[in-house]
């Protein structure tokens, strides 16, 4: 902007970075404080986000079944979920998180439905909360099912284990040699079967790279060493043949659910959908079955005329836009930048942040953040690592020690 004004002569000071960092808090403060209708088709989206401590802070957005109706065949996005609550604890369980749902009441109602990751405190707070409220269905997340029958299948599998090994100790092989380019991607440590079909992809493509003859193959990289760090791929050709149809099951169910929601008749139509798919092993056909189970028991929780969330994406997206706006400062635990969040959500129009910037202060934020937050890791870390200041000694610089 000082670029800008500068070359246009425009004689208008140039606000700074800390400015601009405080109205996208005062915009997520009135985001989550403003008042949201009170009504029967509220479905909350709930997930725990961490960062650095033992802090975890519980964030439910919601969105109403009223506003998605037009929205079928298309995945819920940022902007048709409202920030509901943003509470960080220091301990967390299954009590905590049903008093914070309780708590969350007072400002849309209670909800239809909750859709969740199945955590362990996550799913007893919410089992609880339904029991207490017969008119609210618990749903489970579609990808972390996918994830859970994965990591069910994958544990105990040897040559799975084998695989991921060798992809990881030639990822850090050539990660700084001519071959980087085709190094294997990372692996996550933490819900690592959430991704594990990319690799499996990288797996795939390698092996056609293997397979092309050296005359058709582009002399990028040189042959000998291509096959000496990445020729292990080979071994791996059956079991990629029957991964790659697994994947190719579970990942077109996932993309259905996401897209179309929970309604009556899904898991029939899901069946269809999945039937012009391989499934010749039999660790595909079991998981099939045990999908289209799972499908048609979260369908039965649906009333006619329904159509519910059956994936909370968006919410790991919103942390994954959360955590690029943070940059660094996530490595020191939560800060204020925690209202960011709201800002990244719901509808956002100069409508909004002109009434956002006019009724929310700085110093309500600011309260915001001491009540909510307390003492942040960054502040414990200076307070601890503070150097007591003593007074300036002056030194004979010409004095040389006997």
């Amino acid at each position: 902007m000082q670029v800008v004004f500068d070359a246009l002569q425009i004689p208008q000071a140039c606000p700074s970075w800390f400015a601009g960092r405080l109205w996208l808090l005062r915009l997520g403060y009135y985001k989550l404080m403003r008042s949201k209708v009170q009504a029967k088709d509220w479905v909350w989206i709930v997930d725990h986000t961490v960062q650095l401590g033992d802090d975890k802070c519980l964030v439910i957005l919601g969105a109403r079944l009223c506003d998605m109706a037009s929205s079928a065949d298309d995945c819920i996005s940022h902007a048709d979920v409202e920030p509901i609550e943003l509470v960080p604890v220091k301990k967390s369980n299954g009590e905590v998180v049903y008093q914070q749902l309780e708590q969350a009441i007072a400002k849309t109602g209670v909800p239809r439905a909750i859709l969740s990751d199945h955590g362990t405190d996550l799913n007893a707070g919410v089992e609880k909360f339904c029991q207490q409220h017969p008119d609210t269905s618990a749903f489970y997340d579609i990808k972390h099912k996918t994830a859970a029958l994965l990591k069910r299948e994958f544990n105990q599998d040897p040559d799975w284990n084998r695989f991921t090994q060798l992809a990881t100790q030639t990822k850090l092989k050539v990660q700084q040699t001519a071959l980087a380019a085709l190094s294997p991607p990372n692996q996550k440590t933490k819900a690592r079967y959430m991704n594990v079909d990319i690799l499996v992809h990288w797996a795939q493509k390698m092996l056609a790279f293997l397979d092309t003859p050296d005359a058709v193959r582009k002399p990028i990289f040189d042959a000998k060493t291509v096959e000496e760090k990445l020729g292990w791929v080979r071994s791996f050709r059956s079991q990629l043949k029957d991964w790659g149809e697994l994947f190719e099951m579970l990942t077109a169910a996932e993309s259905f659910i996401r897209h179309k929601g929970l309604y009556q008749g899904i898991h029939q139509e899901l069946k269809a959908y999945l039937l012009p798919l391989q499934a010749q092993t039999e660790r595909t056909q079991r998981l099939r079955r045990e999908l289209m189970t799972f499908v048609a028991e979260q369908e039965a929780k649906v009333r006619p005329g329904e159509r519910l969330f059956g994936s909370s994406e968006v919410i790991e997206s919103v942390f994954g836009k959360m955590k690029r706006l943070e940059q660094d400062q996530s490595k020191n635990g939560f800060t204020g930048l925690l209202l960011g969040l709201g800002a990244l959500v719901s509808t956002t129009s100069n409508a909004v942040i002109q009434t956002a910037l006019e009724t929310v202060s700085t110093k309500q934020v600011e309260l915001w953040c001491q009540k909510t937050l307390g003492q942040t890791v960054q502040s414990k870390r200076r307070q601890a690592l503070a150097v007591a200041r003593f007074p300036e000694q002056i030194w004979n610089q010409f004095l040389v020690p006997a």
